[in-house]
């Protein structure tokens, strides 16, 4: 019996973090808000919770991705990139005849030189800038990081390519963009690995569904290793209420309320969804000698080789209103939300059947041996 199953009951697991209170009915004015971006993952959580509070929306997007999502919005065509097509001129002329909004949330950029052009391009119109960042701006993950932990760095802050030593260093110069072009206005907010209903990267979604599916499941490193995760309806619903007290600053956003090692987590997937999968924990030296590629081939799973486990802290945001839906709910939602898809669509990440099988002889090998 695992330690999971012996110390931690069902009803702990399910509501294992905070619940997600659901945000004050309040009588407000309706905000205006413009999201550049808005239909791929985040961005309809967003207009959904937005919506819900009776506030106008105005997208601002190529059109390209899920245009035949929020017919009855006003769509403002263009490119947040002011150097491709007709990049920001539709934004331009909106603020040239004198359209204001209370508040931008900028969903999608990954370069400065982007975020300082459209936070420029809205001064004056907006009064809030809200960007969804990200954790990777932190120099080193391996200890607890605090909204003022060192931040990464990139060699050249002029480059635009986007690869695992950049990327970080380039998000935390977006936020400097952005406070730079609307000093004291904007809410940089730090996600970490944001999961739910439309994820289609499947870093988490992967897991409810092969769990689901039964059997000897490979159950990657140090049982206790700690995962952090955020469901996107939450971190959604808090981003609506940030605007909607004029809350500046920088915060982390990530869950769950308490603490979850890798192992609760399996095994809450197996209680929530009601599977007969068995675990079979395999070392993280095994796995990378056997070439599985960490959090793409077996998601959540980061090798520390012998490195501390740090966690993003988020009391800062937790005093700002953000909460926590129960784990099991994501689970649970996850899955109803992936099942559908089409049977034959293409999993961006998690272990091939033939693999796991592959891995599991090997290791019952290995272990008898």
């Amino acid at each position: 019996m695992s330690k999971f199953s012996s110390n931690l009951s069902r009803r702990e697991f399910l509501c294992a973090g905070l619940a997600a209170a659901a945000l004050p009915t309040v009588k407000m004015k309706p905000l205006k808000l413009l999201i550049l971006g808005g239909t791929a993952f985040l961005g309809p959580h967003l207009i959904e919770a937005a919506q819900a509070r009776g506030h106008q929306i105005t997208l601002f997007n190529r059109g390209r991705t899920n245009s035949h999502l929020f017919p009855e919005l006003e769509k403002l065509k263009g490119d947040r990139d002011p150097n491709k097509d007709d990049g920001l001129k539709s934004l331009e002329t909106a603020v040239k005849d004198g359209r204001t909004w209370d508040a931008v949330l900028d969903t999608s950029a990954y370069y400065p030189r982007v975020v300082g052009a459209a936070a420029t391009a809205l001064k004056g119109a907006v009064g809030h800038y809200q960007f969804i960042s990200t954790l990777s701006v932190f120099a080193d993950r391996s200890v607890d990081v605090f909204e003022d932990s060192p931040l990464a760095q990139v060699e050249d802050p002029a480059t635009e390519k986007v690869t695992g030593a950049t990327y970080g260093g380039l998000k935390a110069l977006c936020e400097a963009a952005a406070e730079k072009s609307m000093p004291g206005q904007v809410s940089n907010v730090r996600p970490g690995l944001i999961v739910g209903p439309l994820d289609t990267s499947d870093r988490f979604t992967w897991w409810p569904q092969r769990v689901a599916k039964g059997g000897e499941v490979i159950a990657p490193g140090k049982p206790d290793a700690p995962i952090q995760v955020i469901d996107v309806r939450d971190l959604a619903a808090w981003c609506i209420h940030l605007i909607e007290q004029k809350t500046v600053g920088v915060f982390n956003a990530v869950g769950p309320g308490s603490r979850v090692t890798m192992q609760e987590f399996l095994h809450g997937c197996k209680i929530v969804l009601g599977s007969d999968a068995s675990f079979t924990w395999m070392a993280d030296d095994f796995l990378l000698e056997n070439k599985v590629r960490p959090y793409t081939e077996i998601p959540l799973w980061i090798p520390r080789e012998g490195a501390p486990y740090g966690t993003a802290q988020c009391q800062k945001a937790m005093s700002a209103g953000l909460s926590f839906r129960p784990l099991g709910d994501t689970i649970r939602d996850t899955l109803t939300w992936s099942q559908t898809r089409a049977d034959d669509h293409r999993w961006r990440a998690g272990l091939a059947s033939a693999k796991e099988i592959e891995l599991l002889t090997k290791w019952s090998t290995k272990d008898g041996e």
